[in-house]
């Protein structure tokens, strides 16, 4: 039975975070982790039932650090009503998720091992299609300009960008990447 203490449990799946990260799902064992934490060896066997069990706990964890607070987030909707603002706020999303480098490759790495497993891939799939589905229902809920197919494009489009800056710095320099931004947001977001 896996224990309960949640601060332990959270500090074991940031360590599991940044294992996937560094070394990659293979490199992902109850021992790296508990290395990566700092705890005695067998801690984290004790907290998750078994790997595949870990992983899915790593996804969700990197979701949660990565959503804004609702102040946040009915801040930045509340200024996303004109293309610079939807354009700064589109620079913002880019920003935070690129500052969780490891939590933005853990993800990576939990995809690939997603196609190996089953299970770990309909969790994956529902997580995602349900943080789609909240962008685009946020998206229309605050009334921004644009529709749901935008908002897919601009999640599809910002994605890569992210990837190729995390993985692959030196494809774009940084003015490359607002300019980026800048058109993607201009063409896919009416006046």
């Amino acid at each position: 039975m896996a224990r309960r203490n949640d601060a332990r449990r959270a500090a074991l799946v940031d360590a599991a975070i940044e294992v996937l990260a560094r070394e990659g799902a293979r490199g992902l064992t109850f021992r790296a982790v508990d290395a990566e934490a700092a705890v005695p060896t067998g801690t984290a066997s004790n907290y998750f039932n078994n790997r595949d069990d870990l992983l899915t706990q790593a996804g969700a964890r990197v979701y949660e650090r990565l959503t804004p607070d609702t102040t946040t987030t009915e801040q930045q909707l509340a200024g996303a009503h004109d293309r610079e603002g939807y354009k700064a706020l589109m620079r913002e999303v880019i920003g935070r998720v690129s500052a969780f480098r490891t939590g933005y490759l853990a993800l990576l790495e939990l995809r690939l091992e997603a196609t190996r497993r089953p299970e770990l891939r309909a969790v994956l799939t529902e997580r995602v299609r349900a943080d789609v589905e909240h962008n685009v229902t946020q998206h229309e809920a605050a009334g921004l300009p644009g529709d749901a197919t935008a908002v897919r494009l601009l999640y599809l489009a910002f994605n890569w960008l992210i990837v190729e800056q995390l993985t692959l710095p030196g494809v774009f320099s940084e003015a490359e990447s607002e300019e980026m931004v800048a058109a993607a947001v201009d063409r896919l977001i009416p006046h």
